[in-house]
């Protein structure tokens, strides 16, 4: 007896065995590729650690300035016009060195009259003696009378007197001379040039400003709370702008009495470092208290195409790059504020040779 077979019946069992070859193709493939993937995935030396929660300063951070404790604004006693300007802004000076110099001719003319009113006066002043001793002499003798003698004894006097003034003014005229010249008071730094060659210098109107660059401080403003706490020669860490690390800044002033309009408190911090300038920005880092944060070595974070993350190592040891939010910097540590876990591997060294799906080994 001969037994048919439909079409659709026939259709069915090739396509699911088709479905079944297809399938068992694409798994070996994806194994294959895993395999490639693996093989591919760089390995990379790097010292990693797990990240724990740990206790750290908390700090609040008050905007303050750097300025010199010995600043002057060099200006002249004169009235006159600046003659030239010995120094450019950024040279050093020491005590004494000339600075600028004003046009001496006013001057040179008060002492050319002082001079001739002198001579005027000593030449009153010697006919006045010859007619007081010649008088003298004739009042002895009976000759005039004690009116006439007196007259001209009280002319000689006023004549001595005149003279005297006189040789004041000269050496009040040759004193100015000296104020021609602009020295500097103090060793320290030019850091402001404030008139020109050819401006007219007056007393109270500052031409150069020089500094001591030896000296810093910070100044800066705090709350009632903040002021309470601090005490002098406390070390406060200070960080400035171009400066990578804090700057240990130590506590040299208090003001007690709080501005009205503000109610904060003026502090002043001595601060040192090679090649720190006064006008800097800072911002100091005053201690409020602890907490307990994760953080993580300087080192470990990275800054990649604008952001700031670190390598985290998952527990195949592939490295991947995720992103931090970063707090204050206390001792080579950063604090993070989000993006990491208690318990988390992270990549602490070697991590600017890390890229992201590489193996970590170490």
């Amino acid at each position: 007896m001969n037994k048919t077979i439909s079409l659709p019946a026939l259709i069915k069992p090739l396509a699911l065995a088709a479905a079944l070859t297809l399938t068992l193709a694409a798994c070996g493939h994806e194994d294959e590729s895993a395999k490639t993937q693996a093989a591919a995935q760089r390995a990379v030396q790097a010292q990693t650690a797990t990240i724990q929660p740990t206790e750290v300063v908390t700090s609040t951070a008050a905007p303050g300035t750097v300025v010199a404790l010995e600043s002057v604004k060099v200006a002249s006693r004169l009235m006159g016009y600046i003659k030239d300007i010995a120094v450019v802004e950024g040279q050093s000076v020491k005590v004494g060195q000339r600075l600028f110099s004003i046009d001496p001719l006013d001057i040179e003319g008060a002492m050319a009259q002082a001079r001739l009113g002198l001579q005027q006066a000593e030449a009153a002043m010697k006919d006045a003696k010859t007619d007081f001793e010649r008088f003298d002499a004739l009042y002895k003798e009976d000759v005039v009378s004690k009116q006439h003698f007196e007259k001209m004894k009280l002319n000689y006097d006023i004549a001595v007197a005149r003279a005297a003034q006189a040789k004041a003014g000269l050496g009040t005229a040759q004193g100015q001379m000296k104020y021609a010249t602009v020295a500097s008071p103090i060793n320290g730094v030019v850091t402001m040039k404030l008139a020109s060659e050819g401006d007219i210098a007056a007393p109270g109107h500052p031409v150069l400003m020089v500094e001591n660059i030896a000296r810093l401080q910070v100044q800066t403003t705090v709350s009632e709370a903040i002021f309470k706490t601090l005490k002098l020669g406390q070390k406060v860490p200070v960080r400035i702008d171009g400066f990578a690390d804090a700057i240990e800044a130590t506590v040299a002033r208090l003001t007690p009495a709080a501005d009205p309009m503000t109610h904060t408190h003026a502090v002043k911090l001595d601060v040192a470092a090679p090649g720190l300038k006064s006008g800097a920005f800072a911002r100091v880092l005053f201690p409020t208290g602890q907490a307990s944060m994760l953080a993580v070595p300087e080192a470990a974070v990275l800054d990649r195409a604008g952001i700031r993350g670190v390598f985290v190592v998952d527990a195949q040891g592939t490295a991947r790059y995720r992103m931090v939010r970063t707090g204050q910097v206390e001792n080579g540590q950063v604090v993070i504020l989000s993006g990491l876990n208690p318990g988390e591997r992270v990549v602490t060294g070697n991590a600017q040779a890390v890229n992201n799906g590489d193996r970590i080994q170490g």
